[in-house]
């Protein structure tokens, strides 16, 4: 890195853009997975999202049919696009086929912000309404944003079959054009990958049929004076993205968190310098794990808060006395004029929905793709198994029951925050019992899950099989969401006024042989917090004998 980059770096310390460290998308190609699957995650992480399924039924569509396009964000009307003849049934982010398609958005160079028509949010949805594959999923998106314009920031997405992963990603021309330009390469058999709202696509083949790009990816940013050295050492991600402070120990630290979970004990360090300070190597955009992958392991990283490494969120002075994992915005604060900042993990309270995308081609057509999908914050969530045959979501995460101003006690993502946000305050006393009714469900809904991958016959009647998972999914759904609504009123009565009621072995609370309530135990604090206490007031609170 030269002494001009090193400056930027540090210059950019003091306006980090906090607001658009959002969505983390995880990546297990196939040969990474235990099962021999191609894996993606999501955490859509917005302050203003609520979390639902989303779904729209298979249609026939006449000539002549206009489709709206409406801005995901903000649902503002954007404009009408032509309906193709025939739409797949989608159900969040994957379709009938097992096409799934996740993003984050790294925004990149405001002056190349899109003018066109089709926002990333758009692109996904229409995109998994029209392609069967990542390579036609690519087409697809690419296509849109030439013949209609891209409306959004720098993007990048994760796109997965049963058979490729591919990570696409896009920035618009700003004035200049509607249009975009964008590069995309798909992950090799074997490997794991991510992204976490900064562009990770750096130098790539000019001439592999793995690799796909704009014909102007290239020539565009010469013309806007972005680039001028040798086509073959053109970096994608340094000529369209911001690198700066916020970029990597806000997004790509994300990446290495993964990275470092499934490499070889150290192996990670070396990136160290990169996610911290922007020196040393660049983080690859693949690397090979030591292990295999499964779809729990990737619900687990999906929760995970840095824990283990030398930015783990519990164990620093703002976790306070409870170890608790989180900080809320702004994540960058001043002190004495110094710029600092918090650590930006995977999970993260403003989550409105995230998943767990395992797509396998020797499962029944009806279950090629299963997004285990949960809802509010990845860490305290339940994933359950949505099956990609499924039409009908159910109730409890349906669009327009309850919103972020409307509780209802009958939503996954109401009682979920119930949960949630009680351990907020007391996270190392309450998390003991979350995980345990959270893992309680997950162990089963997994050895459902694969029971159910191995004795469905292959030859069984599509429609027969269908109607089976979608019981099964319906019932999970029910099922924590009346289980969380009462796991969050044990919190509020164990955890009353800083008390910790006892139990019997059976969890009952406690009572006396009259049946009045036992003395409850009184947690406290942990020991850093008596310290600092006694760091900052010194003799005021001491306890001194007092004779006469």
């Amino acid at each position: 890195m030269n002494k001009l980059h090193t400056i930027l770096l540090l210059a950019a310390a003091a306006s980090i853009p906090t607001e658009i460290l959002a969505c983390t998308s995880l990546i297990a190609a196939k040969g990474a997975t235990a099962d021999g699957s191609t894996m993606i995650t999501y955490a859509a992480d917005s302050h203003t999202l609520y979390g639902e399924l989303y779904s729209q039924a298979a249609a026939d569509h006449p000539a002549g049919t206009m489709r709206k396009v409406i801005d995901w964000d903000t649902q503002k009307y954007l404009g009408e696009i032509p309906e193709v003849a025939h739409t797949y049934g989608t159900v969040g982010n994957m379709n009938e086929h097992g096409l799934a398609i996740s993003e984050s958005t790294w925004g990149g160079r405001e002056e190349l912000a899109g003018t066109g028509m089709i926002d990333y949010g758009s692109l996904i949805y229409i995109t998994l309404q029209r392609a069967r594959t990542p390579r036609e999923a690519i087409d697809v998106m690419t296509s849109l944003v030439r013949d209609y314009g891209y409306a959004s920031e720098g993007e990048s997405f994760s796109i997965a079959d049963p058979d490729e992963v591919w990570i696409m990603e896009m920035i618009g021309k700003g004035k200049t054009d509607k249009g975009a330009v964008w590069v995309a390469r798909r992950v090799p058999d074997g490997c794991i990958s991510g992204h976490a709202n900064h562009s990770r696509i750096h130098t790539f083949p000019l001439n592999d049929p793995e690799t796909l790009y704009s014909p102007d990816v290239i020539s565009f940013a010469r013309e806007q004076g972005l680039y001028s050295g040798k086509d073959a050492d053109f970096d994608f991600s340094r000529t369209y993205a911001i690198t700066d402070v916020g970029a990597l120990r806000g997004c790509d630290a994300r990446v290495w968190a993964y990275y470092n979970h499934f490499l070889p004990e150290g192996d990670a360090s070396k990136w160290y310098g990169w996610i911290t300070a922007g020196t040393g190597d660049v983080m690859p955009l693949w690397v090979e794990p030591s292990k295999k992958v499964s779809a729990d392991d990737l619900k687990w990283m999906m929760r995970d808060h840095f824990e283990g490494t030398p930015l783990d969120m519990t164990q620093d002075i703002g976790a306070g006395p409870f170890g608790v994992p989180y900080r809320w915005r702004p994540l960058t604060y001043e002190v004495d004029s110094v710029t600092y900042t918090h650590e930006r993990a995977i999970a993260t309270q403003q989550t409105g929905f995230s998943f767990v995308a395992s797509l396998k081609a020797d499962r029944h057509d009806a279950m090629k793709g299963i997004l285990w999908f949960g809802v509010d914050d990845a860490n305290t969530c339940v994933y359950v198994p949505v099956f990609s045959s499924l039409t009908e979501v159910p109730e409890q995460l349906a669009p327009g029951n309850g919103d972020l101003y409307t509780i209802s006690w009958n939503s996954m993502f109401w009682v979920n925050n119930y949960v949630a946000n009680q351990a907020y305050n007391r996270y190392s006393q309450m998390i003991p019992d979350i995980r345990k009714v959270q893992s309680g469900f997950e162990s089963r809904y997994t050895a459902d899950v694969d029971s159910l991958c191995t004795s469905i016959a292959s030859d069984a009647p599509y429609a027969d099989v269908s109607r089976e998972l979608a019981e099964y999914t319906h019932k999970a759904a029910a099922d924590v969401t009346d289980a969380y609504k009462q796991l969050g009123d044990f919190l509020l009565v164990k955890y009353l006024d800083g008390n910790i009621k006892r139990q019997n072995e059976d969890g009952s609370f406690a009572r006396t042989p009259e049946g009045t309530p036992v003395q409850p135990a009184f947690g406290g604090y942990d020991e850093r917090y008596y310290r600092s206490i006694v760091e900052k007031e010194g003799d005021r609170l001491r306890v001194d004998e007092i004779s006469h």
